[in-house]
């Protein structure tokens, strides 16, 4: 290994090299996909629905044997190791923990029981699991409203929070975040959004989100990927593609020749110029 590239694997958490993903033995789903997530940074995967951004978050927490999907060319490295072997719970305890799409929280379990699941890993003992909730309260103050409150009768909002909150129980270096504004309203999304931003600002966590709300990630973002039917096909930093006519039109909505209508737009793959 050369120095730059030892340096540049060191200045990252997480690193994905040319990998291709594979549903039972013959779907490619993802096509040499390759990307970067330094360390203390939030990295947004874009795209639209079917894409490939969730299977690219469970190639790396290696949930897609659960799915007969596997990875079957190229290295997903994280904290500097090679983690393909690894399985999810090892990856947890390493500090790589995804956030499902849809929240998932036990339905059946208090909101405080849910986070205790998410240290159930952990061998330091109560106090500082104590610590650790005291925290995850001090960020989500709803949750400590509803600690009492079964899970399954909490709102959609306070699910997310939870099952972020979760996350950030297992004292995680990298969370993946997975379509965090699913079906949420817009003002709590935002909220959402913003702590985010603190957890990263103040706590270091690193966060890769997958996200089709182009226009929220890319302003809590600092660097995006797009991607596109397993391919990425347009990556900068956060101000470079929210400047991008192409990200505008096509994404964000907006045009710098005005409002498109449906006829404009559908042919959309046939004018793109990055895919040239």
């Amino acid at each position: 290994m050369s120095a730059a590239a030892a340096q540049q694997n060191s200045d990252n958490i997480l690193a994905i090299n040319n990998i291709e993903v594979i549903y039972d033995h013959v779907i490619l789903v993802l096509k040499g996909v390759s990307l970067n997530v330094p360390k203390k940074g939030i990295v947004a995967i874009l795209g639209a629905n079917g894409a490939g951004k969730t299977t690219t978050l469970k190639a790396i927490s290696n949930l897609l044997h659960a799915e007969r999907g596997e990875v079957s060319k190229g290295s997903i490295i994280f904290d500097g190791k090679e983690i393909h072997d690894q399985s999810p719970n090892e990856l947890v305890r390493q500090g790589c923990i995804q956030v499902m799409e849809g929240r998932h929280c036990f339905a059946h379990l208090t909101i405080e029981e849910n986070l205790l699941t998410g240290a159930f890993t952990r061998p330091d003992g109560r106090a500082a699991i104590k610590r650790d909730m005291e925290r995850v309260y001090n960020y989500f103050p709803r949750l400590r409203e509803r600690r009492n409150s079964l899970a399954g009768y909490t709102s959609g909002g306070e699910q997310q929070m939870c099952a972020v909150g979760r996350a950030l129980m297992s004292r995680p270096k990298l969370i993946l975040l997975d379509e965090p504004s699913m079906g949420l309203a817009p003002q709590i999304v935002e909220e959402i959004f913003d702590i985010v931003r603190d957890l990263n600002a103040k706590e270091g966590v690193t966060f890769l989100l997958a996200e089709q709300n182009t226009n929220m990630a890319l302003k809590y973002a600092q660097y995006g990927y797009i991607l596109e039917n397993g391919r990425i096909v347009l990556d900068g930093d956060a101000a470079s593609l929210r400047d991008n006519e192409d990200v505008k039109e096509f994404y964000l909505g907006v045009s710098g020749a005005g409002r498109k209508s449906f006829r404009d737009v559908k042919h959309y793959k046939r004018r793109k110029r990055w895919l040239a």
